[in-house]
Order: structure tokens, then C-alpha cells, then sequence
């Protein structure tokens, strides 16, 4: 095994770390919401700044690999997908924060929440798991299907958004825990977008072929014509 494997294993691996990480301080995040309970959610805000520092960490380790001279294209293909889904995990970090904080900022956020919300957080921790799941085993497979999931999360989002405007508008709902909610539900979505960008770049690393989002829907893989 060459200094540039033995170096890109061991970054995979701390990737997959990273992942897992996350993924536990999403489950956290969304936990303490529903719960209420502020003391978990500190420790998810708090945490933040681990998932931080391995950030910086493996973009480093990704310069240094890339001095190497990685001259075949799926090795190339990697560091590049390594770096870019690094930056994605550190999102979703930072928007578990948010969701953490909402179990600080409001004792009373989710009893104000319609069902849906419950429902498209629980749909969101899956696409994370299941995003990780696919970016450890290299599973295009598993890729595919939560692309397939944006699209509901995207629905969910849409349905909370307006019954949160008409409740607002009726004075059926204070503005503050509103803004809250929908402070949540963006923060859940962008999770969302995140994990689809990753599966993406696991399609890509392992295909070479790019998926597209169209207004219908997520393209087949294809091989670019460029």
C-alpha cells in the first residue's frame, strides 16, 4: 500500500467519524427539542465545537494528501469528495445547533407545533442516518433513496410554513414561538439539502456520474458529456 492509500484510508475513516458525530448530535438536537430538555440540549451546543475542529482538521489532512500527486482519477475523485462532504457535515452541524436551541429558547415550542413537524424531524434524523449509512458502506444504492426523500421534506416544510402563517394571522399563535418554529423547520430542511448534497458526492465518487435536481424530480445518474 502506497503513502497516498494508507493516508486516504485512514481519512475515510475519520470521515466517517465525523459522520457518525454528527449524525448522534442530530438525534440530540431533535430529542432535546421534543423533550424540553435544555441540559441535552447544552451538551449538543457545546459539542459544536469538536465537530469544529475535525473540520479544520481533515480539510488540513485533504492539502496535505493532495501534495501527495494522487495521479489516478478515482483517487483524485475522493480527496475532492472528502472535502466536500466534510464542509457538509460541518453544516448539519451547525444546524442541529439551531434545533438544539429552540429546547433553550422556548420551554413550550413543540406543544405549539402542528403534527407535521414531529414527523418531517423524524424523516430528516433518517436521511442523516441513512446518508451515513450510504457514505461508509459506499452504497449508491442507498444514495439514491434519500435523494428520492428530499422532495417530502421539501412538502413537509410547505405544510408547517403555512399553518404556522395562518395561525399567526389569527392570533392563534405567538409571534416569537413562530418565529422559533420556523427558525426549526428551515434549520430541518437545509439538514435535509445537506445530506442530499453527501449522497451525491457518494454517487459521484463511486459512478463518476453526476445526479441532477430538476423541477420533476432527481435525474437518473449520468455520465458527463463534458
Amino acid at each position: 500500500m502506497s503513502e497516498f492509500e494508507r493516508k486516504l484510508s485512514q481519512l475515510k475513516a475519520d470521515l466517517n467519524t465525523q459522520g457518525a458525530r454528527v449524525s448522534d448530535q442530530l438525534l440530540q438536537a431533535v430529542e432535546s427539542s421534543f423533550g424540553g430538555d435544555v441540559e441535552v440540549a447544552k451538551k449538543v451546543v457545546v459539542g459544536d465545537s469538536v465537530i469544529d475542529r475535525v473540520d479544520v482538521e481533515i480539510e488540513r489532512a485533504c492539502i496535505e494528501l493532495l501534495r501527495l500527486g494522487a495521479k489516478d482519477e478515482h483517487g483524485i475523485r475522493s480527496v475532492l469528495t472528502i472535502v466536500k462532504v466534510n464542509n457538509e457535515l460541518e453544516r448539519i452541524a451547525d444546524c442541529a445547533v439551531i434545533v438544539a436551541e429552540s429546547a433553550i429558547n422556548s420551554d413550550d415550542l413543540i406543544s405549539m407545533a402542528p403534527p407535521t413537524f414531529r414527523v418531517m424531524a423524524n424523516s430528516v434524523v433518517g436521511m442523516a442516518r441513512d446518508t451515513n449509512h450510504a457514505l461508509s458502506e459506499s452504497d449508491t444504492d442507498m444514495a439514491i433513496r434519500v435523494l428520492s426523500f428530499d422532495d417530502t421534506v421539501s412538502r413537509f416544510r410547505k405544510e408547517i410554513v403555512l399553518d404556522v402563517q395562518r395561525r399567526t394571522s389569527n392570533g392563534e399563535l405567538d409571534p416569537l414561538v413562530a418565529f422559533e418554529l420556523l427558525a426549526v423547520t428551515r434549520s430541518l430542511e437545509r439538514i435535509a439539502d445537506h445530506c442530499t448534497n453527501i449522497c451525491e458526492q457518494v454517487i459521484y465518487l463511486e459512478t463518476g456520474k453526476i445526479v441532477r435536481h430538476l423541477p420533476e424530480g432527481w435525474t437518473s445518474p449520468e455520465t458527463p458529456t463534458f
